[in-house]
């Protein structure tokens, strides 16, 4: 009961506060028990408390006796005593308590001087038999105390346990951020990324810019192959020298074209520069044209030098006699895509050139993806020959795998005299 009447007027007197820059004082023991009784309406500020401390200055320990002094420490009787003397007291028949010297107030606090030798073994007395009447009645108390603090406890817990069931009940209701993975970001912004491509349908060549963004100068380049070469200026070409030599191969069928990767030691040799061969592939039809003719295929070898510069010498192909070198892969064709068959024989491209050297030269790309540009053409002006057999034996792999014509975009076009 006092916890529970202490915090009703603590909370009361918190509540009297009136403004933010007021200082809270701490109310007395009688201003406390006068709200709980109802004998105040609210407790006094601090500056009506420092005025009432002027008007009524509080006494000091030498003008109040030590019958009073005694009384207001004990709730029982504690002799004979004290009773006559608080009867005395009644009927204004107080008695003399010793002199002491008043005390000076230096400060606004009071200074208290010591009680009376008679007045001190009072109040001890009158303390002692409060102590020991009052010995149960505390230990009720603190029962009760103890109870009331486990009570609310266990409120405060139901509380939080409450106020945490409803905060994940509103989590869960609150409606989720979807995730968005870095493939479906890709779809969405630049459309889906292929690794694919192909000569029709959605992923022909006019769609290769599209497929993938590394792949944009197949659509935005201004110097892609291949081209239809008319109108070159003839001039006194240096001569391409080749360097060939029967060279150990393998044949690989990459899924657009029939690829022939070469051995090292075959080499062109041109303004100085020297690209070394690394493969050889073929197309049908031929993807040059010659003022608007086309061939039935053509056959690129690609070649790089050390600064990775390429180098494309392209050999178009009419219909004729048989061709040793090309039957010579044909004889080694790979069962499977994308799985190189070696060749147990050695292969000698200089056989596959044509008698004479003249061709024309521009500065294109590569005719798949990704298209990069910057590539030296070699377009030799003199066809090679296959028969009508091998033409039919690639067609059945690849009936059309050839890109259309690109841009001239005024590009310089020279060719042998």
């Amino acid at each position: 009961m006092r916890i529970r009447i202490l915090v009703s007027a603590l909370l009361f007197a918190f509540s009297q506060v009136e403004a933010a820059d007021q200082l809270i004082r701490l109310p007395s023991t009688q201003e406390m028990e006068a709200v709980t009784k109802g004998k105040l309406d609210k407790l006094p500020t601090q500056e009506e408390a420092k005025e009432r401390a002027k008007e009524h200055p509080p006494a000091s320990a030498a003008s109040v006796p030590a019958s009073a002094s005694a009384s207001m420490h004990a709730s029982v009787p504690a002799s004979a005593s004290a009773k006559s003397e608080a009867a005395a007291s009644q009927h204004g028949e107080a008695k003399t308590a010793p002199e002491t010297k008043p005390v000076a107030e230096s400060k606004p606090a009071v200074k208290f001087e010591p009680a009376s030798p008679k007045a001190s073994a009072s109040v001890s007395a009158s303390a002692s038999a409060h102590a020991s009447g009052s010995a149960k009645a505390k230990a009720k108390a603190t029962d009760e105390d103890e109870l009331d603090a486990e009570q609310i406890a266990a409120r405060i817990s139901k509380k939080l346990e409450e106020l945490r069931k409803q905060r994940l009940a509103n989590f869960s209701k609150a409606p989720k951020k979807k995730k968005v993975s870095h493939k479906s970001t890709k779809d969405a912004h630049a459309g889906k990324v292929h690794n694919h491509w192909g000569y029709a349908g959605e992923e022909g060549p006019e769609h290769w810019g599209k497929l993938n963004p590394a792949w944009a100068a197949c659509e935005t380049g201004t110097r892609q192959s291949p081209i239809d070469i008319r109108e070159g200026i003839r001039v006194e070409l240096e001569r391409i020298s080749f360097d060939y030599k029967s060279t150990r191969f393998n044949v690989l069928d990459n899924g657009h074209t029939i690829q022939v990767n070469m051995g090292v030691g075959n080499a062109i040799t041109l303004s100085g520069r020297t690209y070394e061969l690394v493969q050889f592939h073929f197309h049908r039809p031929s993807e040059e044209r010659i003022n608007g003719k086309s061939f039935p295929m053509v056959a690129h070898f690609v070649h790089k030098d050390a600064q990775n510069r390429l180098a494309v010498v392209a050999l178009l192909i009419d219909e004729g006699a048989n061709n040793d070198v090309v039957q010579t892969v044909w004889n080694n064709l790979p069962l499977e895509k994308n799985d190189p068959l070696i060749a147990q024989v050695a292969l000698d491209i200089e056989k596959i050139l044509p008698a004479r050297r003249d061709y024309y030269t521009y500065m294109g790309s590569l005719t798949t993806p990704p298209c990069s540009e910057g590539v030296l053409w070699l377009v030799m002006k003199e066809p090679i020959q296959m028969s009508a057999a091998q033409m039919a034996i690639f067609s059945r792999l690849y009936p059309m795998n050839a890109r259309p014509i690109q841009n001239v975009s005024g590009r310089m076009i020279k060719e042998s005299n």
